[in-house]
């Protein structure tokens, strides 16, 4: 992104707010994070809410140890 003049992460989401000339370079470099099932898999029900015990809905603060294991 460097020879479009995007340096900085300041300038990748100012390219990708202002959906400025060089968009679709800015946001396809963003493209490649692919998630795979969680570390040790879904629960049994994830049908359920996750304050039900499920794996579905709101996690608020622990949704970053989902992604961790889901990299």
């Amino acid at each position: 992104l460097g020879k479009l003049d995007i340096l900085s992460i300041e300038d990748l989401i100012h390219e990708i707010y202002t959906v400025g000339a060089n968009f679709k370079q800015a946001n396809n470099f963003l493209w490649p994070f692919k998630l795979n099932n969680p570390t040790g898999g879904w629960r049994t029900r994830k049908f359920k809410h996750y304050v039900e015990g499920g794996d579905f809905g709101n996690r608020e603060d622990k949704i970053n140890a989902l992604v961790r294991s889901m990299v």
